[in-house]
């Protein structure tokens, strides 16, 4: 991601790469040459690169999923003190996807069962993916559930029927796989299915070049966003 990052901001006259950021490196020196980091790292990272970005006054996008609660806080708490576009999928088509899933589960009404199937690449540490989980809480909030309560991860052994209320979401792993997701309604006599696949990681990093740009043309106001602040679904 950090090499196609790097390409995405290369292939846009309006924006430069002041500093890329690996292991024994400072991250210090690479904040005070730039004016936006953007983030794919591991979670694990997280709460260095927040206190860093806070303590210089830095605007944050961040695409890295699988933070705890905790951690969570912590990017919010931040963003009071400087701009943050967090969000689980910087890919426009994506962030499409989740203004469709709201619009679909609204119209299709609580008739229809809502399932979640995802897909990666053998290499990806966390699960469910950040965007299914996503998905997940858009269906929750549509359905007014609890993502705790009513999401199944998976099913194995006599779990009985299914419940009315329940989601179920479902991660597969394989391959080079970039991200498969995919939005299932079923209901009686007949079944929609909304699906996003990626082929290539240059669609999450020219969003998130697009995030850090809208970022600088809303003058690096403080705040909590995500790409459908950037993209300007929420108006939609």
């Amino acid at each position: 991601m950090g090499q196609a990052v790097a390409a995405s901001v290369g292939d846009d006259p309006n924006t430069r790469v002041a500093a890329g950021i690996d292991l024994g490196d400072s991250l210090e020196e690479a904040l005070a040459k730039s004016d936006t980091v953007i983030d794919f790292t591991l979670p694990s990272f997280t709460n260095e690169l927040i206190e860093c970005c806070v303590a210089a006054g830095k605007a944050l996008v961040m695409g890295t999923t699988g933070h705890d609660d905790d951690q969570l806080k912590l990017i919010r708490d931040a963003s009071e003190s400087i701009p943050i576009v967090h969000a689980p999928n910087y890919s426009v088509g994506v962030n499409t996807l989740f203004w469709l899933t709201r619009k679909a589960t609204e119209i299709l009404g609580p008739d229809f069962d809502l399932e979640v199937v995802e897909m990666h690449h053998r290499h990806k540490i966390d699960s469910p993916s950040g965007t299914a989980r996503r998905l997940a809480e858009i269906l929750t909030e549509v359905r007014e559930l609890s993502y705790d309560d009513d999401c199944a991860h998976g099913r194995f052994g006599d779990v009985g029927p299914r419940k009315d209320t329940e989601i179920g979401v479902h991660a597969l792993r394989g391959g080079d796989v970039v991200g498969d997701h995919t939005v299932v309604y079923a209901g009686d006599g007949e079944r929609v299915e909304l699906t996003h696949k990626a082929s290539s990681r240059l669609t999450f990093a020219k969003g998130s070049v697009r995030a850090a740009k809208w970022l600088a043309e809303k003058g690096f106001e403080n705040g909590l966003y995500d790409m459908e602040d950037v993209l300007s679904l929420r108006q939609a």
